[in-house]
Formats: structure tokens, sequence, C-alpha cells
């Protein structure tokens, strides 16, 4: 049987992200992309690199899951940048996330960076989670 705990926990993040009043508010309504339309003006999020590793024990199978998140923004300032990371975070370590055949170990915030893109004008957010799943 394939291990679908990537995809499944994929899904919950986008649900929670997507669920969440403050990010929301944040961003405006649907501006959660696995990939962004064309021609999308900031704010907005992008699920960015995940990476799954096996963390099985003596007695269970389980994984082992790094999702990075990105903000975009386009403000002179890092405040709203700053605000969209906090709000994922927020949003990720408060959610249930439900899923059909894991249950969510643990969840860790790692990190979070702001930084202005070479652009001059992009404002760039980067925060990553690690996070550990079991089938039930």
């Amino acid at each position: 049987m394939p291990n679908t705990a990537k995809l499944e926990l994929q899904q919950a993040l986008y649900q929670a992200l997507s669920a969440d009043g403050n990010l929301t508010s944040l961003l405006g309504s649907g501006k959660i992309y696995d990939h962004v339309p064309q021609r999308t003006k900031p704010p907005y999020v992008t699920i960015g690199m995940t990476l799954e590793r096996e963390w099985n024990t003596s007695t269970e199978d389980g994984r082992e899951h790094v999702i990075t998140f990105h903000s975009w923004t386009e403000n002179k300032g890092r405040k709203q940048a700053l605000e969209i990371l906090v709000a994922i975070e927020q949003a990720i370590l408060s959610a249930p996330l439900v899923m059909s055949s894991q249950t969510l170990v643990n969840k860790v915030f790692e990190f979070n960076e702001v930084r202005r893109d070479p652009d001059g004008e992009t404002i760039h957010g980067i925060t990553r989670f690690q996070m550990k799943t079991e089938p039930l």
C-alpha cells in the first residue's frame, strides 16, 4: 500500500491555512497556492519545498516531513510579511490537521526569515515546520 502521508498532510495544511480568518484578512480569500496563477498580485502564500523521510521505530512506521511556506508582499517595509508569517505559524500550530489515514505525532516551528527580493520591490517571507506522522 503506498504511503499517502505527504499528500494528506499537505491537504490538511492547505485547509488549515485557507480556513484561518487572521491569515485570510491579511491576504484576501483564495490567496494560498501550490502553483501561482500568472499575473497574481501579492500578497499571497505558496507551499514551497517539502521533504519526507522515514521515521520508523521498532514498533511503528512513521514519516518525518519538512514543509516550507513562502509569503510574497510588495510593501516597502517588512511589517506585512512578518504579520503573514506569524499568522501562518499560529494557524498551523493551533490547527488539528485531520487526515484520513494518518495521525500527527508532533509539529514544530523551525524558523521565519524575511528578505527583500533582488527586484527591490518584493518582500519575501519564508517559514518552515517539521512534522511527524504515523498511520492510523
